[in-house]
């Protein structure tokens, strides 16, 4: 059944819509199967997000018609369309009239990805007016609370230098609070890696006093601040409370050192806003394991990873993993630096929309995955700053002399690139990110030709 008659006007100009302020408005790559027309697709398409069905029904009523999603602009060469969904169309919470994420992607990504008509489906970017945009609750701690733990200046603070505990299973609970002590004792954060929590030979009431601990005596061997991030990801909300009551009270009087991590991508939304409104004091460390069924270039349903960054700040993420851009071990593009400006900016220019996010306070890019202290100066020359959470876990126990150079080798890099110093200037007056180069030969041979002379390095 052909529905663009109602659910498609391409008269409808994009810039009056945004000037309307009452649609959300959604950028989809699709194709239609062979044998369908694609404005017809499309409008089958909007229909399914929104009113419609496969059949005209005696209940709809002029109201009804007045909350369908329009299909607006089509580019059937470049398989884009567009699609303008009322506000109104969103559920709300009964408790408080918020906007809820679940209702976002029910409509925006729901049956429509099923539909027999469709090949594919993948939204590429979303507009936000701001009347909708209020109703999301946005991050309520992010790098700047950190800093203040840190004793670091809240404008500029530089990057945390982080790692993941490795291996990231098989661990017993004392060689990981000894790992955990090493590179505190160098660096600032450790977080769980996502798939840790309440494993038979790690059991979290035994494994987070020690790791407590550990942070008490990096903390007085030092006299500098640490922080963790511990997983609280669960399938059940009074699961995940349980978890982060019991985390917060063996940490004690260290409990705001303490971050949250959440599975958000498995977890989904309900995980990450049962941690948003439970523990609002704490940093809300979302991990995006598994988004890549989705956002990867390869797949071709779904949303992509500008969807996903955006989404994350709406339900209030104090960070979210947003890759390396092509400087670590995954895919991905220095281009990808407008991911990290759409998370901290307060207006920032996605793929298809500028999207303005009305003073919500900002989400922290946290860039892991194959970096080291050589790889770091090339990614902040390309973001154009180091305010980011930066875990290396190979990139610290990588390291020849250990953990703890591990750590104080990245310090370095971050504090040579501060500085406008050369790396390898840097390295000849310390000794930890000269020994780096010598962890790393093939990334030091590749980045910095000639480093062995100037360091007096020979095979």
């Amino acid at each position: 059944m052909d529905q663009s008659n109602r659910y498609a006007d391409l008269s409808l100009k994009e810039d009056e819509l945004i000037a309307g302020g009452n649609h959300v408005l959604c950028v989809y790559m699709m194709k239609p199967k062979e044998g369908y027309g694609y404005l017809e697709t499309a409008a089958h398409f909007a229909a399914e997000s929104s009113t419609g069905t496969n059949v005209e029904v005696c209940t709809t009523d002029d109201f009804t018609r007045g909350v369908d999603a329009i299909v607006y602009e089509i580019d059937e060469a470049k398989e884009l369309m567009k699609i303008a969904y009322p506000v109104d169309l969103f559920d709300r919470n009964i408790i408080d009239g918020r906007a809820m994420m679940v209702s976002f992607l029910t409509l925006t990504i729901g049956n429509n990805q099923g539909m027999g008509d469709v090949e594919y489906a993948k939204m590429l970017d979303f507009y936000v007016p701001p009347k909708y945009m209020r109703l999301f609750d946005g991050p309520a701690m992010n790098i700047v609370d950190m800093w203040r733990v840190l004793g670091r200046p809240i404008e500029n603070g530089g990057m945390v230098v982080g790692t993941i505990i490795k291996p990231k299973l098989g661990l017993r609970p004392q060689p990981f609070a000894d790992a955990c002590y090493q590179f505190w004792l160098g660096g600032d954060f450790i977080k769980n890696d996502e798939p840790q929590g309440n494993q038979v030979f790690a059991p979290m009431r035994e494994i987070i006093p020690l790791i407590a601990d550990a942070m008490r005596r990096a903390q007085d061997e030092t006299g500098e601040a640490k922080i963790f991030s511990a997983n609280i990801t669960a399938d059940d909300p009074q699961e995940m409370i349980a978890r982060g009551e019991f985390i917060l009270e063996t940490f004690a009087e260290n409990a705001d050192h303490v971050a949250f991590l959440v599975d958000g991508y498995v977890g989904g939304p309900t995980a990450v806003t049962t941690c948003r409104r439970r523990f609002p004091n704490q940093f809300l460390h979302y991990h995006r394991a598994g988004h890549g069924a989705v956002t990867s270039p390869q797949s071709k349903r779904g949303y992509n990873a500008l969807v996903h960054m955006k989404m994350s700040r709406l339900q209030g993420a104090s960070g979210i993993h947003c890759g390396t851009m092509g400087y670590g071990k995954m895919e991905g593009e220095a281009s990808e630096k407008y991911l990290a400006y759409m998370l901290e900016r307060d207006e920032a220019e996605g793929l298809f929309f500028k999207q303005k996010w009305y003073g919500m306070k900002a989400t922290t890019p946290i860039i892991s995955g194959g970096m080291n202290a050589l790889r770091l100066p090339g990614f902040f020359d390309n973001l154009g700053h180091c305010n980011v959470i930066q875990t290396s876990g190979g990139g610290a126990f990588g390291h020849k002399d250990g953990g703890t150079a591990g750590a104080i080798s990245l310090r370095q890099a971050r504090d040579a690139w501060m500085s406008g110093v050369d790396l390898v200037e840097y390295a000849k007056e310390h000794k930890e990110l000269a020994r780096a180069f010598e962890s790393f030969p093939w990334d030091a041979d590749k980045l910095y030709p000639g480093w062995r002379e100037k360091l007096g390095v020979h095979k």
